[in-house]
């Protein structure tokens, strides 16, 4: 089944990066100076380290190759030369020496900063019948839906035909972060395999940001927006007071129960957490290789100063990442979560292709 993202809560809050910005807490640097275009050819990338995630990208890849022949044959000769230069040692001083070019983004600033946001696929405690905790309705698509259906407001007001309830969880805010996230998984308690509920379509109703409406009206500092933030809300907050939130937002995500399967991303890929991403395709498009210098956070979500190398390969979309913007897929469950709710922060990023010039045997 295939997961569509649609992340809309951070990077409709994303503010642009201007030249006369100094680094920060969210990790923006000026290393290579201002850049002249888009996606130009660089020697070597100007950074230090290898990829800390060499195994897991390779399982992405294998992913790729058992899943999809024709992602894969159509970016085969830059995944194994890719596959060469990390077995060889990563040196990145040394790609073309495996027939490999890097491409740097310029970023959302055209100085190389790319931004980087986190998504993540949640497990919800729930139950098939109304009971207990367990009263807020996981809904699936109405058939003969082509029509605008009822509002987020008044599907909260019993607006569908409760045949249509899959599941009640034991949280109407778990059931909202579910839906930014696009699928998850629930967790009937019966000691079964988790039922994986994926993305199954929309009301069509236009999207607001929760997140801007808590900034708008003060109770949330721009600067500390992210999905922990808007969860730490909720939590100070009475039932009544987080549904009228949630409301404010007309759009509802219907959900298809299924059962256990890996989690896929759009182009239909069993996702690799930490080495996979999504993308603007009209820039990156689904299978390229991704050279990342990302941010590390600390467990409370700060900065430390410090990067990481990484391997990623771009195989899902997200409904807000557009432009110089990548959605890191981080896993499953809370641990994930929390991490990936940390995320706005700005890195580096390198296209790797496979060079036209075989220059390790030039006669070929």
């Amino acid at each position: 089944m295939v997961t569509w993202r649609k992340s809309l809560i951070l990077g409709m809050l994303a503010l642009a990066l201007t030249g006369c910005h100094r680094p920060t807490e969210q990790g923006q640097q000026y290393k290579d100076g201002k850049l002249k275009q888009d996606l130009i050819e660089v020697n070597s990338p100007n950074t230090q380290g290898t990829p800390i995630n060499g195994p897991d990208y390779l399982q992405q890849v294998s992913q790729i190759n058992q899943t999809s022949s024709r992602l894969y044959n159509s970016n085969k000769e830059t995944y194994q030369a890719v596959e060469n230069w990390l077995r060889s040692g990563a040196d990145t001083r040394q790609l073309r020496q495996f027939n490999l070019s890097a491409f740097q983004m310029e970023g959302v600033d055209n100085y190389g900063n790319v931004q980087f946001t986190g998504y993540y696929t949640p497990v919800l405690e729930a139950r098939l019948t109304q009971q207990g905790e367990f009263q807020y309705p996981l809904y699936k698509m109405p058939a003969n839906s082509r029509s605008k259906l009822p509002s987020r407001a008044a599907i909260y007001n019993g607006a569908l035909s409760q045949s249509l309830i899959a599941a009640y969880s034991n949280s109407i805010m778990d059931n909202f972060m579910m839906e930014v996230q696009g699928s998850g998984y629930v967790d009937f308690g019966d000691g079964k395999p988790l039922t994986f509920f994926g993305y199954a379509g929309k009301n069509g109703h236009p999207y607001r940001s929760i997140g801007k409406v808590l900034i708008d009206k003060g109770e949330v500092e721009r600067k500390d927006m992210s999905m922990l933030a808007i969860r730490d809300w909720a939590d100070k907050h009475n039932d009544a007071e987080v549904r009228k939130l949630l409301e404010e937002n007309p759009s509802f995500v219907f959900f298809k129960p299924e059962p256990f399967t890996p989690v896929r991303g759009a182009s239909a890929i069993p996702l690799v957490a930490l080495a996979s991403v999504a993308s603007d395709r009209s820039i990156i498009p689904a299978g390229t290789v991704l050279l990342a210098e990302i941010p590390i956070l600390d467990n409370t979500g700060n900065f430390t100063g410090e990067y990481q190398m990484r391997l990623m390969v771009a195989l899902d979309v997200g409904g807000a990442i557009k432009g110089h913007h990548f959605d890191i897929y981080h896993g499953i469950g809370k641990d994930a979560g929390h991490m990936a709710g940390f995320y706005n922060h700005y890195g580096r990023v390198w296209v790797l292709k496979k060079s036209q010039l075989n220059l390790l045997n030039p006669s070929s």
